[in-house]
């Protein structure tokens, strides 16, 4: 099958290209780097055109919730507008788990994204995930010795884990919501930001950040573990370290 992703040059993006062609399809790339502009439309269609399904997992990096209701909304309203103009069968999007729980800027975003694909006229399957391994590591990229990491209880999942269950969905009929998934452990974002700190050889004081009011305790608390029935990840935290030794010769 011909499948279009978008945002097929982030860190999921990049493991559901790889798999996609593993499995015998052929990944058609979404993204400003491809001569696609997702935000504005320019140059979707005519990528699009000839495809059976679409994968989306395009995303911004902010905290702000105008910037990302807006980013999320635009985008999605553009795919779904070629997937209709080109009669595509499915739209597979990723979603993020507590969505709904967590009255958190970024969340507003994907709330709105969630809406839009429920009553976009696509048959469509949507997969909440939880946070990923690599969440910490834009913070410990910055230069500063201090890092100020989010206290957040989640159950983190592999990005891998992640798009092997979106590429599942190709070859199945659409599902609307389906399982949520998550990792294998509940650890602490602070925890996990030190660790690969220490992996990576980076001297970084990690200061646990507590957001303040509503937002904050339900980061801390579990508003972002899945609830009830969830699918779980092969891949477990420590799996992920060992990658990143190997990676940096630790």
């Amino acid at each position: 099958m011909q499948v279009a992703v978008a945002g097929g040059t982030g860190v999921v993006g990049n493991h559901v290209v790889a798999k996609l062609r593993n499995a015998g399809h052929q990944p058609v790339i979404l993204a400003r780097s491809h001569g696609v502009d997702l935000t504005t439309g320019v140059g979707l269609g005519e990528k699009v055109s000839g495809c059976d399904a679409v994968i989306d997992v395009v995303n911004i990096v902010t905290t702000r919730r105008k910037a990302a209701v807006n980013f999320f909304s635009r985008t999605t309203s553009n795919l779904l507008e070629a997937a209709r103009l080109n009669k595509i069968r499915h739209m597979i999007t990723l979603s993020i788990v507590g969505s709904e729980e967590v009255d958190f800027g970024y969340y507003f975003g994907k709330r709105a994204q969630e809406g839009l694909l429920r009553s976009g006229g696509v048959p469509w399957t949507m997969l909440r995930a939880t946070q990923f391994f690599e969440f910490p590591q834009p913070l410990l990229d910055n230069r500063s010795p201090v890092v100020l990491m989010p206290r957040m209880l989640c159950r983190p999942v592999a990005a891998q884990d992640v798009a092997e269950q979106l590429v599942e969905h190709v070859t199945r009929t659409p599902s609307g919501r389906t399982r949520d998934l998550a990792g294998p452990e509940q650890l602490n974002m602070v925890d996990m930001a030190r660790r690969i700190a220490r992996v990576q050889g980076r001297h970084r004081l990690v200061v646990p950040l507590s957001l303040p009011g509503e937002v904050g305790r339900a980061m801390s608390g579990g508003g972002l573990l899945p609830r009830g029935d969830y699918a779980q990840g092969r891949r477990t935290f420590s799996d992920y370290l060992a990658t990143l030794g190997r990676s940096t010769g630790q």
